[in-house]
Formats: structure tokens, C-alpha cells, sequence
């Protein structure tokens, strides 16, 4: 029978070497088995390893010696210096981490399982939308007479009129732009392996179909819908977008087209859902066509009350 041999020791952090193969392994694992996740896994990686760091700056000789007070000690300083948001993905990772590290029995219990985050309440979120013309103005002042030209108004188009994700968005196949019912429709490839398929909007029907046709990609059904340039090309390759890339377009665009505002990859996917539901939609509905498990959720991107407080400001005439 083969042995498993854990990768060797300059490559784990010092506790968890420490603590022998077992841990070493289990260790491993939970990174590479346990979460599917990229950005997930490298949050995660990145939480576990500075909490390790600090724990053997506390002279903490191993993992298993790990206590409820160091991991409370250590979330109390990180709540000095980041968000609480972070904060609490920060402890989320490490529960996960020993909760791994328990049911592979290389500790007996898990010390974060008492330690409590700060208190954290969101009522709306903090991305930055625009206002319909604004988006409008965007989508129009983008040159489609080259690749990246159709490219980025039909990445643009998709997040603002299908509400998807970025990472939905890029993740994307030429085979998930498919006709049903006489209409266009789209297939996101959402988190946790959720399949969500909505219809086109007939403006972005329109910013795909052209997109699709003139890059000449609807003879790669396999291959990504979104791709980078080729370097000092305008000729696109099949190599999928990054959203480190999309990201940089968009601002790069919005520079262009004269918007102050600093949008995100997220912004058009708020500014989507506040649309919506400005013309008369229904939140359960926006939920839906976010692929939401709850409306709470959609609540975040409902941007509508901030015009009603604006609106109320303007009255204090002075």
C-alpha cells in the first residue's frame, strides 16, 4: 500500500509541521480537497497564515497547542487594523481550519469554536452603482468597431442586464449564449455550482449576438466567451479574461465615458437590481434574476432610498 508523504516541511507553516504527518496532511487537504473556491481558498490561506504567523510570534509550538485565548486575542487585534467584515472571514477561516483538523482527529477540539466575532450589521451594501444614464452613457460611448470594443460593451451589457457576477460572467463558455424560444438566453455558472439560465434583454441580445458574430467565436462553442488580447494585438485569444483585467477595464472605460463615480466589477450588477426595481420589479422577483437565496441579500443592491435622501437633504434651504 502506497504511503502518503506530505509535502515536506519548508513548504507548511512551522506549527503545523510540528504536529507530524497527520496534521501536515489534513493540513494540506483542507486547502486542496475541502475548498472548491479559488478566491475562497486564497482568503482563507491568507487568514490561516497570518494567524499561524502571529501564533508562533506567541511562542505556540504546535497546531494542536493552540488555545481559545489565542485565537480571541488574535481577532481582537485584527479588529484593530482591518473591516469587520474581514475580521469575521478572518475567524471563519480559522473554525473551518480546526473543524478540519478535528474530524481528521488531529486535535481533540476545536478552540475557535468559542471565540465570538464583532457585531456586524449591514442593512446597505457599499458598492458604488450608477444611475441608469449614467450606465447608458457607458455602454454607448464604447467603441464597437474593434474585438475589445465589442468585448467590453457585452461584458458590460451582461452584468447590468442579467445581474450576473463577474466571476459568473467570465467563467462563461461561447456555448452558454444560446437561442431558446426564438430569444437569446444566457447560462451563468454561479458560486457553489449553481447552474442560472434568464433570457436576454433585447439590449443585450443585441451587444452579444454582434460581439459573438464579428470576433468570430460561434465556431468555439468550447472555448471562453470572454478572452484577453493578444499582446500589442487587438486580436483576441482564447485565453479566458482575468477579473483583475475586467476590473481594469471597466475603470478604464468609465474614465473615458467621464464617470467620477469609482465602479467596481460589482457596481453594474447593483445598478442592474436598483434599475429594476425603480421600474415597478418585484424584490422576490430580483432575487430570482440574481439567483439570491434570499431577498435580504437583494435588499444590499436596492439603491433606491439613497435618492430619497438625497431629495430630502435639498430641502434644508439655508
Amino acid at each position: 500500500m502506497n504511503q502518503i508523504v506530505p509535502v515536506t516541511a519548508p513548504l507548511l507553516p512551522p506549527l503545523i509541521a510540528a504536529a507530524g504527518d497527520r496534521a501536515s496532511v489534513r493540513f494540506l487537504e483542507f486547502f486542496a480537497a475541502n475548498i472548491r473556491n479559488p478566491h475562497t481558498r486564497r482568503a482563507y490561506s491568507r487568514a490561516v497564515g497570518e494567524f499561524l504567523t502571529w501564533c508562533a510570534d506567541a511562542r505556540v509550538l504546535s497546531i494542536v497547542d493552540v488555545q481559545p485565548l489565542h485565537v480571541a486575542t488574535w481577532i481582537e487585534l485584527q479588529a484593530r487594523t482591518v473591516s469587520v467584515p474581514t475580521v469575521k472571514q478572518q475567524l471563519a477561516a480559522i473554525r473551518h481550519l480546526f473543524d478540519w483538523l478535528v474530524t481528521g482527529q488531529v486535535m481533540p477540539v476545536n478552540p475557535a469554536a468559542s471565540v465570538r466575532g464583532p457585531r456586524h450589521v449591514v442593512r446597505t451594501g457599499k458598492t458604488a452603482v450608477l444611475e441608469p444614464a449614467e450606465a447608458r452613457a457607458l455602454l454607448d460611448s464604447i467603441d464597437a468597431s474593434t474585438p475589445a470594443g465589442l468585448r467590453d460593451r457585452a461584458l458590460i451589457a451582461l452584468m447590468v442586464y442579467s445581474f450576473a457576477r463577474i466571476g459568473a460572467a467570465v467563467g462563461m463558455k461561447v456555448e452558454d449564449v444560446f437561442t431558446q424560444n426564438r430569444r437569446l438566453w444566457v447560462r451563468l455558472h454561479e458560486k457553489g455550482g449553481k447552474d442560472h439560465a434568464m433570457p436576454c434583454h433585447h439590449n443585450l441580445e443585441q451587444a452579444l449576438a454582434v460581439y459573438i458574430g464579428e470576433a468570430g467565436l460561434a465556431g468555439d462553442p468550447k472555448g471562453p466567451l470572454f478572452r484577453t488580447l493578444g499582446r500589442g494585438t487587438d486580436t483576441l485569444t482564447r485565453t479566458p479574461l482575468p477579473q483583475a483585467n475586467a476590473h481594469a477595464m471597466i475603470r478604464r472605460r468609465a474614465l473615458a465615458a467621464g464617470i467620477a463615480t469609482k465602479i467596481g466589477n460589482h457596481s453594474f450588477r447593483a445598478t442592474g437590481i436598483t434599475a429594476y426595481l425603480k421600474n415597478g420589479g418585484s424584490l422576490e422577483k430580483a432575487a430570482a434574476m440574481a439567483n439570491h437565496t434570499s431577498t435580504r441579500t437583494t435588499q444590499l443592491y436596492d439603491r433606491r432610498h439613497e435618492e430619497m435622501s438625497l431629495d430630502e437633504v435639498e430641502r434644508i434651504l439655508i
